[in-house]
């Protein structure tokens, strides 16, 4: 069975096991910052703010997880020292610097009533088993919200671009990349749902 809950809702005890599926989720993301997911899941676990994600639970354990955010909300509280202190002091504090560029800053059509969706995530032993699903429907059932956006899906992620087709979303902004090839994409895809 699953189970959907806000991570505040679940507590501390779950907070290492919800930054496990983020950091397993977004690896290949996350490669500047260290390739091994237990030195990720050590610099970044201290920055979820739990109250921010909603969690897919399985048999007691994490197994989805997605930040909802609505206007200047944030998901992550990153902090300096902890981050320098898994990374090292250099390259923990260009990595504290990337991640308040990149994942900090609400998006020019941030606004109460629409909620962001970002950091949809399963972990791997889970896939496959309607728990990204599952946990979409939670969040768009939430009556608080009256759209919904998903931004920045790599064009290449055809998994989660047909999982959030199938809920109704539509595609809203494509935004090229550069060095395409390198990158391996070639575009940010960008997906909102109204709600009737």
């Amino acid at each position: 069975m699953i189970e959907v809950k806000r991570g505040d809702e679940l507590g501390e005890p779950y907070r290492r096991g919800i930054t496990e599926v983020l950091v397993r989720g977004f690896a290949e993301d996350f490669a500047y910052f260290s390739d091994d997911p237990g030195v990720l899941t050590d610099a970044f676990e201290h920055m979820l703010l739990l109250d921010r994600f909603y969690v897919a639970v399985v048999d007691g354990e994490p197994a989805a997880i997605a930040s909802v955010t609505e206007g200047t909300q944030e998901c992550f509280a990153p902090r300096w020292d902890r981050i320098r202190q898994h990374l090292g002091p250099v390259h923990g504090t260009m990595s504290y610097l990337v991640v308040r560029s990149q994942f900090l800053g609400a998006y020019d059509g941030a606004r109460a009533g629409l909620a962001e969706i970002g950091f949809v995530t399963t972990a791997p032993r889970f896939q496959g088993r309607g728990v990204a699903t599952a946990l979409m429907r939670h969040l768009m059932a939430l009556p608080e919200y009256e759209e919904y956006v998903l931004r920045d899906i790599k064009d290449t992620n055809a998994p989660a671009l047909g999982l959030y087709t199938k809920l109704g979303f539509a595609e809203s902004v494509r935004r090229p990349v550069r060095f395409a090839k390198r990158a391996g994409f070639a575009a940010y895809v960008s997906m909102s749902l109204a709600q009737d």
